[in-house]
C-alpha cells in the first residue's frame, strides 16, 4: 500500500501511458503529471523499493502488483467521476474532483457510490 496520494498518481499515470504508448519514460510521466523529471526519478525509486515498478533500460514498467494497484486506483477514479456526473457535475470538474477524492474517500462511502451507480 502507498502511504501518500502522489505515489498513487504516479502509478495511475504509468498505467495510462503504458496503455497508449509502447514504452514509458520519466519525461512522459513528468509531462502527464506536470512535475519535474527529478521528481519522477525520486518517485520511481520509492515505487521500485515497494515492488510496484521496475526500471529497465530507462523504461518504467509496472510489476504485476503495481498494475493491480494502479488499475484499482484508476477504476476508483472512473467510478467517482461517473458518480459526480450522475449528480449533474460537468465532466471536466468531475474529473478534477475525482483526482482528489480517490485518495481520501472511505471504503464505506465509495461502496455507497457504487451502489448508487448500479441503481442509476
Amino acid at each position: 500500500m502507498i502511504d501518500n496520494e502522489s505515489g498513487e498518481d504516479y502509478l495511475e499515470a504509468v498505467l495510462q501511458l503504458a496503455s497508449s504508448e509502447r514504452e514509458v519514460h520519466s519525461v512522459d510521466v513528468a509531462r502527464k503529471l506536470g512535475v519535474s523529471k527529478p521528481a519522477v526519478t525520486k518517485a520511481m525509486k520509492i515505487l521500485r523499493a515497494k515492488g510496484y515498478v521496475e526500471v529497465e533500460n530507462n523504461h518504467i514498467v509496472l510489476t504485476d502488483e503495481g498494475r493491480e494497484y494502479a488499475q484499482a486506483v484508476y477504476e476508483k477514479h472512473k467510478n467517482i467521476a461517473a458518480f459526480l456526473c450522475a449528480l449533474g457535475v460537468n465532466e471536466e470538474t468531475a474529473e478534477a474532483d475525482a483526482c482528489r477524492f480517490e485518495h481520501m474517500i472511505s471504503g464505506e462511502t465509495y461502496e455507497a457510490m457504487l451502489r448508487y451507480l448500479k441503481k442509476a
